[in-house]
């Protein structure tokens, strides 16, 4: 089954481009504002969402997208909110989804369940920050019959047998986590993600997105030269943090992510 990521990564093949992936955290300040900031995103150049479901206990998040799950579990987010919000945003829009999160919330809710409410919500993607591809088993044929895509991460420390397994098993595209450590915003990026690339693209034809780390426009121009996609996380949740809510934020936001837009656009020129 293809899905829209499918068609997204296509899409932008055949127009020579990187994607520009955005992430926010569901809920963060509110539900209501995430909808607004989904549609800005969008307009303002964002390819594929993703979208994190707030977890208490994160492993891979720096304090940037922990203080982000923190005033959206305090605001009540939950995933059936989140999902929710999914099947709000598609009366308007197409752009592709990927749900974000940990397995603890799917493993409470029964993996069947949620695969078939993501579905239904109309998601396309589901990345499981600490559920492995030895350990997909109890979602993965889940996600497969429902027809979305599970997206598995692979890092500078992830070895020949690790890739290989993630091809195997990966559909939609892989994430890159370019740096060791959590997510968070770098002054530099590391000199060797065209090696760590090719070393990846040798098992795997999937598109390779690539984040952790990148805040600007110039870092999203460096990074769209080398990998299928860029992707941008705490940057835009650390605006999101410090504006506020309300109109003026998804602006100041929106104009943020056109920058990275004009970076993405950049790197291919």
């Amino acid at each position: 089954m293809t899905t829209r990521i499918d068609t997204c990564f296509a899409r932008l093949k055949g127009e020579n481009r990187p994607a520009l992936i955005t992430f926010i955290t569901a809920g963060d300040p509110s539900l209501a504002t995430t909808e607004a900031l989904i549609y800005e995103l969008e307009k303002q150049g964002a390819d594929i969402i993703e979208l994190g479901m707030p977890f208490s206990d994160p492993s891979a998040d720096g304090p940037t997208i922990q203080a982000s799950s923190e005033r959206a579990l305090a605001a009540g987010t939950t995933v059936s909110k989140v999902l929710a919000l999914v099947k709000k945003v598609r009366r308007r829009s197409q752009i592709p989804i990927v749900l974000f999160g940990y397995y603890n919330p799917i493993f409470a809710r029964s993996p069947e369940k949620f695969a078939r409410e993501a579905r239904d919500a109309g998601a396309d993607g589901v990345l499981v920050v600490d559920l492995p591809p030895e350990e997909a088993g109890e979602l993965k044929p889940y996600l497969d019959q429902a027809g979305l895509n599970l997206i598995y991460l692979l890092a500078p420390t992830s070895t020949d047998e690790r890739i290989r397994l993630v091809a195997e098993r990966a559909s939609g595209f892989v994430y890159y986590v370019q740096v060791t450590g959590v997510t968070g915003a770098r002054q530099g990026l590391p000199a060797d993600l065209p090696e760590k690339l090719a070393a990846i693209r040798r098992h795997i034809s999937l598109p390779v997105g690539v984040g952790f780390g990148v805040s600007s426009r110039e870092q999203a121009r460096s990074v769209g030269r080398h990998g299928d996609a860029v992707v941008v996380g705490s940057a835009i949740v650390s605006r999101i943090g410090q504006s506020g809510s309300g109109r003026r934020m998804v602006k100041e936001v929106g104009r943020f992510v056109a920058q990275l837009r004009r970076g993405v656009e950049e790197s291919r020129q």
